[in-house]
């Protein structure tokens, strides 16, 4: 789906089978859909060539160990340290040592055949799909329509350079204004790599990973669950009025599956969508998340729109900042940021809360903002990202203390 693809998976592959690994070949497939191959194949290791939700400019490499679940950040580090350092110690390989590369002959059908068995019959629901011009272009479709689904499918036509390109996850308008139009019961949207989903019900309402998180939990009788410091309060006030509780991380899926590892929970989630269902697979998944959330709608009698009549979520903003990336890191221990920061907790009189974080992919700091008045908070958010936008140029010098 990215123009740059290509030519980075054979590079990945060229270094690779040099130093004598094998190497099998997927194709164009979704990153959940890597994570399940590598544990079907017995492989030592996945790698995907994704930038997942970001433009098409951008591309990067995600990596798998052999049980199909992201690597730690420490070993991550290791491997970065590495690729900077000379590598001429290395023993060379030659002759037959050297690795060979092959195609997989069953990729998309293997995978499609777990997420059929972990899905419910659809039966003719009237479900449309954004497929974000991305990897689930070709696997989603024919799953929804395996299962029964009467599809409307759009952004399906990846060319190299339209991926998230006013479609996918973080454009839900797209797939909104065709619930709307059409009369879809549900619609459907991925980002580019298809480890997220996000739902619109049938009145054009999102249905975030928060709100996607307490259905499946509700439904699935959990006692705790997992998420991140952004989720919503609401979504914390409605689980607790059930008797689940939420156990909070720091944003990323990395450290929800962390979580729920050390403490032998089994579901989480952020509200990107991005859900972990661990009886059924160590990373997130998006075409899986989607079947999940349908699967405990149907089961649970009440329609979709109903579950979030029920569900009042807490109005939230989120500004962006640019940030010289050096400086990403140190902006929140500025002293006039903690300043501004302790001002807009005194003005949310502990009933909102501010974040502030730096983006794990961008140059940004994203301020988030949540309380009960919109108006509030979006003057809240607005005063300390323009302080955080100020500041941020003298990050080096004034840190707080």
């Amino acid at each position: 789906p990215r123009q740059s693809g290509s030519m980075l998976a054979h590079a990945v592959s060229a270094g690779l089978t040099a130093r004598g690994a094998d190497v099998i070949w997927l194709g164009v497939m979704t990153t959940p859909g890597v994570s399940y191959l590598t544990r079907q194949t017995g492989a030592d290791a996945g790698v995907v060539i994704s930038a997942s939700h970001n433009p098409f400019e951008d591309n990067g490499i995600k990596l798998f160990n052999q049980g199909g679940e992201k690597l730690s950040e420490e070993l991550e580090r290791q491997i970065e340290q590495l690729l900077g350092e000379e590598l001429a110690d290395l023993p060379p390989v030659t002759g037959r040592a050297i690795g060979r590369s092959s195609r997989y002959r069953h990729d998309n059908d293997d995978y499609a055949k777990f997420l059929l068995a972990n899905a419910p019959y659809l039966d003719g629901l009237r479900v449309g799909l954004d497929c974000a011009n991305g990897a689930s272009f070709e696997i989603a479709p024919r799953v929804f329509q395996q299962l029964g689904a009467r599809l409307d499918v759009i952004n399906a036509k990846p060319d190299g350079s339209n991926i998230n390109v006013a479609c996918g996850s973080t454009y839900p308008q797209a797939i909104t204004k065709r619930v709307l139009e059409l009369g879809l019961e549900v619609g459907i949207t991925f980002d580019g790599d298809a480890d997220r989903a996000i739902l619109v019900d049938k009145r054009g309402r999102l249905v975030t990973g928060d709100q996607m998180l307490a259905i499946c939990a509700v439904v699935r009788h959990e006692k705790q669950v997992v998420s991140t410091v952004m989720a919503n309060l609401g979504l914390e006030h409605y689980l607790a009025k059930r008797g689940i509780a939420l156990l909070r991380t720091a944003v990323g899926d990395r450290y929800v599956f962390t979580a729920l590892r050390e403490h032998g929970l089994l579901l989480g989630g952020e509200q990107s969508g991005h859900l972990l269902f661990l009886d059924k697979a160590p990373t997130g998944d998006g075409i899986l998340t989607a079947l999940q959330v349908l699967a405990a709608v149907r089961k649970s009698g009440k329609p979709l729109d109903a579950w979030l009549d029920e569900m009042p979520m807490y109005p939230q903003t989120i500004h962006n900042v640019r940030v010289a990336p050096e400086h990403k890191a140190r902006i929140a221990e500025l002293q006039a940021v903690q300043e501004a920061v302790q001002r807009a907790e005194a003005k949310l009189a502990g009933q909102g809360r501010i974040n502030l974080r730096p983006s794990g992919t961008e140059p940004l700091i994203r301020v988030m903002v949540e309380g009960p008045d919109q108006a509030v908070i979006e003057a809240i958010a607005k005063d300390v990202a323009a302080i955080v936008e100020h500041h941020s140029r003298f990050a080096r010098v004034e840190r707080a203390g």
